[in-house]
């Protein structure tokens, strides 16, 4: 696991200032990869490319980048683990194409990439990865992500210099860097409490879409090509239904059984130590049990975090998970003390505004695991997957209901709705709005995205509203799924999945240089949860059907089958307690005003009904918070 960087100025610069720029930008990465670094530049085709290394595969200086590849024409940096690289450079060992230098899967795929090209190599790769790489001969700049966005790759033009990197604040060390906030992406923040792919705070900066690659030449200066899918999800789906699992439900199982162990095994290759997170829920379960079938004697290190709130607690569930298995097991008890120490850091561990307030656990989490091991094993994805969350019923049935109103109903009533004099309290306005978005909504992803949105009324907090559109807010994007649950399991793996939940991980653990691989995300469980039909899926009142099933067979049913709890903590408490005079310095409505952004009248008006106990507000105003701790130390 890695941090990577560099730019692009299409016609030359100097060296002796490039290098000096690329030693900057590259550093701001040191918590991507504290173990080494390096640098690599051509002055005359105006490439500079930079890399942090946190050593997992290969300790040795033959696993060193940038890497050269043995022809000479290729230059890459990776961030990431490529799980089969063995298998690739067997194929190449057969045609009789490469004398290795180390065994770094770095070194696997550059080669593979000289014998097969740039596509055909991530075909045929299997891993979370983003990287950068360098064509010599054709003077052309490759930037390239995973199949599901585990790993992050930020890009833009700014003053006709090509910046990348794994994260923002590395950008932001090129002198040609511009702090121009896009105004038009902050509603989207605002609706989800993230800011989605390939949308950016910045202005013209860009997230690289998962499975994709984008190639830049001189010709394309200011200018973004578009991206290259090697991997669809949505065609995948599409695939998936029209070639569904016909198996027994215990052939599923089977199925699921096979591959996840396989996933997993491969996943445990590392010269570092390795353990896993475990929440003692379904998903870290699965993944903790078939961790330790395959350890024989050696007991696998688990981790968890607890809270003396027991309406948040997952920790007795995971300490009796843990004693099940045998593992090693050490778990935190979260503090008031301890998540007061973390928020400060947050907007500077995710250089953007991000409003998901389980960062802060599992920032400690990943702090508690570092102590003991270098990489960790996660259970997450097995909600998008396999249909977890509760929302997915909500949606299906509320759907349903308005899916059988008329177009034309549906739009009268709507408006109504939106003009309706509403005297008695702002949160019936508030409840009116989301039905009349739910009317409105022209496909089954915007419909879902409505049901899940955060703020409601754009004027409720923002000045102004111009929102960019991005696939589930697009009715010219929607695709042709069978059922609604389809829609809703899509639109998460689409977007919550890589844009929140893969973002909230990777940068929590990469700021304490921790690695965090995640076996259910390995692409080919994900093609085959999109073949499974949702009978397998959902049942009974019982989400992830199958993988219970899958972990009936390693635990006793009354440690499997307990409410879900998610992982979360008490936020509405704390804003009103240790958390109360940094809320109340951020919100304050003076400050907000001068800011010009957002509407400091109806924020205010939020906090003095969450204080006084009238509503609770905590999702809310943690957003609005996020984003004030961000555009303050943005400016700073």
């Amino acid at each position: 696991m890695c941090g990577i960087t560099g730019f692009f100025t299409p016609y030359g610069f100097d060296i002796a200032d490039a290098q000096a720029t690329l030693i900057s930008m590259r550093d701001r990465l040191i918590h991507r990869g504290p173990d080494d670094s390096g640098s690599w530049l051509d002055a005359e085709a105006g490439i500079a490319l930079g890399h942090r290394r946190l050593s997992i595969v290969d300790l040795s200086p033959a696993g060193h980048q940038p890497m050269v590849s043995r022809s000479g024409r290729y230059v890459i940096v990776f961030n990431g683990e490529i799980y089969n690289h063995r298998e690739i450079r067997h194929k190449l060992d057969v045609a009789g194409c490469v004398n290795w230098r180390g065994y770094s899967d770095t070194e696997s795929l550059l080669e593979a990439i000289d014998s097969w090209g740039l596509e055909t190599a991530l075909k045929a790769s299997v891993g979370m990865f983003a990287l950068a790489l360098w064509d010599r001969d054709e003077r052309q700049l490759s930037l390239a992500r995973d199949r599901i966005g585990e790993k992050p790759l930020y890009y833009g033009w700014q003053n006709g210099v090509l910046l990348f990197s794994s994260e923002l604040k590395s950008l932001k060390a090129h002198h040609a860097f511009e702090s121009q906030i896009d105004r038009d992406v902050i509603p989207l923040y605002f609706r989800s409490g993230y800011i989605p792919a390939p949308c950016c705070i910045w202005k013209d900066i860009r997230k690289l879409e998962p499975g994709t690659w984008i190639d830049f030449q001189a010709k394309d200066s200011d200018r973004f090509p578009s991206p290259n899918p090697y991997w669809s999800l949505p065609l995948e789906a599409i695939k998936g239904q029209s070639l569904p699992f016909c198996g027994s439900e215990n052939d599923a199982v089977d199925e699921l059984e096979r591959l996840l162990f396989q996933s997993i095994s491969a996943q445990q290759i590392s010269d570092v130590p390795l353990g896993a997170f475990l929440s003692g829920g379904v998903d870290s379960s699965v993944v903790v049990a078939l961790m330790q079938s395959q350890a024989s004697s050696k007991s696998v290190k688990t981790f968890s975090i607890g809270f003396e709130d027991s309406a948040y607690n997952e920790a007795e569930y995971a300490k009796a998970v843990a004693a099940h298995f045998g593992t090693e097991h050490t778990e935190l008890y979260v503090t008031e003390r301890s998540i007061q120490q973390v928020i400060p850091q947050l907007p500077s561990i995710y250089d953007e505004p991000f409003g998901d307030h389980s960062s802060i656990p599992t920032f400690l989490l990943s702090q508690l695991a570092k102590q003991e091991v270098t990489v960790s094993l996660s259970g997450d994805g097995g909600d998008e997957l396999f249909g977890g969350y509760g929302n997915y019923s909500i949606f299906d049935r509320w759907y349903n209901r308005v899916l059988r109103l008329p177009k034309k109903a549906r739009s009268i009533s709507a408006s109504i709705l939106r003009t309706l004099p509403l005297t008695d309290g702002k949160r019936y306005k508030r409840r009116a709005a989301l039905l009349a978005d739910l009317l409105e909504a022209e496909h089954p992803s915007a419909f879902f995205s409505a049901l899940k949105q955060r703020w409601l009324l754009s004027e409720e907090v923002l000045r102004s509203s111009n929102e960019k559109t991005y696939w589930s807010t697009n009715p010219a994007l929607e695709f042709d799924f069978k059922t609604p649950l389809d829609h809703a399991l899509i639109a998460d793996m689409m977007t919550y999945l890589p844009d929140d939940i893969l973002v909230k991980v990777d940068r929590a653990a990469m700021s304490n240089s921790l690695e965090i691989r995640v076996p259910l995300l390995d692409h080919r469980i994900v093609e085959y949860s999109l073949s499974l039909p949702n009978s397998l899926k959902t049942r009974s009142g019982h989400e992830k059907w199958v993988l219970r099933q899958l972990l009936y067979r390693y635990m006793p049913r009354n440690l499997v089958d307990r409410p879900k709890m998610g992982f979360s903590m008490p936020i509405g408490q704390l804003l009103k307690g240790p958390l109360r005079d940094w809320a109340q310095d951020l919100l304050d409505p003076i400050i907000i005003r001068e800011q010009g952004l957002l509407n400091h009248k109806s924020i205010n008006h939020k906090w003095s009904e969450h204080v006084n106990d009238v509503a609770q507000w905590d999702s809310h105003l943690w957003l609005v918070l996020m984003f004030q701790a961000w555009i303050n130390q943005a400016q700073a």
